[in-house]
């Protein structure tokens, strides 16, 4: 009697279509097939075929790539448990709890998160799954093992888990030697509204990646990049929700005294300066926050209201903040007089 084999085989037809195709040895034991008869199908030329260790793909030719996203997060599993099956029941995609807290990165996941600057999955000889720091793993055939000590919140796209895009662009970053790749890569990240520039250099930051001179200067033309797209926002923002036009980009200062600081754009009728607060992590230091917060005190002292926004708010809601603006606008009528203040261009 083979032990390997159940003494009650579950039915295989009420799996999802990837995994009837792309099954794990446990998975294929507790379906009644034994290992003698899986290593006999995956001998040359046969109808079955290893993807990884311990991971099989029912089916001769090359794998799709939805079968070696699948497969590859199946790798990951704990040999001693498998992805709970249900009833049978019509097919539904995968949820994210089916592979415990693995995901795809890297590569893999910008393609599927629909970078334009990335190779489609076709093209890719090995996809980054991310996995808890504690999980003893090692990269094995076409699965490249990334570690981290907190695993985001994947999102769930075409049926597999899949990191956010700034943890996605920080694994691909740690791979390429090249600094236009690398810049191509950071900047669609910002441009394309994929995420901040703050959440990408926050995840560079975390991945030690900044002492690497291509990924600096890449994160230069980065913050630049972030910096203009949050300003056409805000332009945006202005237009659209019809706001008084400010002077944009101007400086601040007391007659014959020195300058005040610059702001982003000022209403002088109604002594109202709103700033974009685009500091990223390696800035967020106490000096730099000391400066910004005295600041704002001297302006305020003078009867200046100053307004702060974030890139991310800016995208994500720029009615709320036009909303913010208008209020400060309006209750300048009820505010003592500002004191006289020279308005220059920066």
């Amino acid at each position: 009697m083979n032990h390997d084999t159940p003494l009650s085989p579950r039915p295989l037809y009420h799996l999802s279509d990837v995994r009837h195709r792309v099954l794990t040895a446990r998975q294929l034991r507790e379906h009644g097939v034994p290992g003698a008869t899986v290593a006999e199908r995956c001998r040359p030329g046969g109808p079955w075929q290893r993807l990884a260790p311990g991971v099989y793909l029912l089916h001769p030719g090359p794998a799709t790539s939805e079968e070696r996203l699948h497969a590859a997060l199946m790798y990951t599993l704990p040999r001693t448990a498998v992805p709970p099956q249900r009833r049978p029941s019509p097919p539904r995609a995968a949820e994210p709890a089916s592979y415990g807290e693995a995901m795809i990165t890297g590569m893999a996941a910008l393609a599927l998160h629909r970078f334009t600057s990335v190779p489609p999955l076709t093209r890719l000889e090995r996809i980054d799954v991310l996995v808890p720091r504690v999980r003893r793993l090692r990269s094995a055939s076409f699965v490249r093992i990334v570690r981290a000590h907190t695993v985001p919140r994947p999102r769930l796209l075409t049926g597999v888990p899949v990191a956010p895009p700034a943890r996605a662009v920080a694994d691909a970053v740690g791979q390429l030697t090249e600094a236009a790749t690398v810049r191509r890569l950071l900047t669609e990240a910002v441009r394309g509204g994929h995420c901040e520039a703050a959440a990408v250099v926050r995840e560079l930051t975390r991945a030690r990646l900044l002492d690497r001179p291509h990924v600096r200067e890449a994160v230069d033309a980065l913050l630049a990049e972030g910096r203009a797209v949050a300003e056409g926002r805000l332009y945006a923002m202005v237009r659209d929700h019809a706001l008084p036009a400010p002077l944009w980009n101007v400086e601040l200062r007391l007659p014959g005294g020195p300058t005040l600081g610059g702001v982003d754009a000022y209403w002088p009728d109604h002594a109202v300066a709103l700033e974009i607060d685009a500091r990223v992590p390696r800035q967020d230091d106490g000096a730099v926050s000391g400066e910004q917060c005295r600041k704002r005190e001297h302006l305020e002292r003078l009867g200046v209201t100053v307004v702060h926004v974030t890139p991310r708010k800016l995208r994500e809601s720029a009615e709320q903040q036009a909303a913010v603006v208008r209020t400060a606008l309006m209750a300048s009528a009820d505010r003592e007089p500002p004191a006289y203040l020279v308005v220059l261009p920066r």
